[in-house]
């Protein structure tokens, strides 16, 4: 298995250590498998990890199928409007809504569907330009509009640090999001189920366990380098 299963239970260990007595629970792991073989994300299946993340519409239109049925897949990367028609029966949570154009596009075809799509409001915490997510202080504003929509359901936050090899200084920016989550959780939008808080990957993950994070989002701390997967033109 290729390391997958050791590094798998070496991560869990250390992430109950670092959260679990601060917050009660040890956050869960979501594997992003881009660019990941079909192959090789089936040995996740042996770790009891069914819940899997890519960034692309187009690689989880070509590897849905591939898959076995109990994965879930998540959308974690930035989702054009054209591409939701593609996604919204493919996928069991969007993780990053960033604005209402695309909630209300979702929202379309998911009432189409007779569906309710569970999302997390993707939060620009580094306030990085180039980075989708909304701006923390619109975050109020935002969840109340979008969670009037009945072909969505709000589920909580995600956000993705800065880009840095010191992760201790992103520490203060993880705290924020926690206390985004917690606020918007005692804010009790109707309509809303706010228990989920996307952060962390692979070169951050202590941190963002030890700040309150409900669910990792992990690649090559599992999967190790990979090449790239070569995909067929959409």
């Amino acid at each position: 298995m290729d390391g997958i299963r050791e590094r798998v239970e070496s991560i869990r260990q250390r992430v109950s250590d670092l959260s679990l007595e601060r917050w009660g629970r040890a956050a869960q792991i979501i594997a992003v498998t881009k660019t990941v073989e079909p192959e090789r994300i089936h040995e996740l299946l042996a770790c009891g990890i069914t819940r899997i993340g890519e960034n692309r519409a187009q690689e989880i239109l070509q590897k849905r199928p591939l898959l076995d049925a109990s994965f879930r897949i998540d959308c974690i990367g930035r989702l054009q409007t054209n591409k939701v028609k593609y996604i919204i029966d493919q996928v069991g949570m969007i993780q990053s809504l960033d604005r209402m154009n695309l909630a209300l596009e979702i929202d379309r075809r998911a009432v189409k569907m007779g569906r309710r799509m569970p999302v997390l409001i993707e939060i620009n915490i580094g306030n990085e330009p180039q980075k989708g997510g909304i701006p923390a202080e619109e975050l109020m504003p935002f969840a109340r509009e979008a969670a009037g929509l009945e072909g969505l359901q709000i589920r909580g936050l995600m956000a993705v640090m800065p880009e840095t090899d010191q992760p201790q200084e992103l520490r203060p920016l993880f705290a924020k999001m926690r206390s985004l989550f917690e606020q918007l959780q005692s804010e009790a939008i109707r309509g809303t189920q706010i228990d989920e808080l996307s952060m962390g990957m692979s070169g951050d993950y202590e941190v963002a366990a030890e700040e309150g994070a409900t669910h990792l989002r992990l690649g090559s701390a599992i999967f190790g380098k990979r090449p790239l997967l070569k995909l067929k033109n959409a």
